[in-house]
């Protein structure tokens, strides 16, 4: 069987995005808090146990479980 070719582009192949930086993703954590309300955390950043797993258990609610261990 024949498949369809991929769509050609002028421009040549894509580029591969390159990685984002911990301060890039600062940058867009600190914006969407600001404009849009939303908190995002790191559960490892919590130093709290209690507020730590309070979140863990507000994300397994809203969310499911993850495939990240917790420490």
């Amino acid at each position: 069987m024949n498949a369809p070719l991929p769509p050609r582009c002028a421009l040549g192949p894509p580029m591969p995005l390159p990685a984002t930086s911990e301060a890039e993703l600062h940058a867009m954590r600190r914006r969407a808090w600001r404009e849009q309300g939303i908190v995002t955390l790191s559960v490892g950043a919590i130093d709290d146990p209690w507020l730590r797993q309070a979140i863990i258990n507000e994300a397994r609610r809203l969310y499911g479980d993850t495939s990240v261990r917790m420490r």
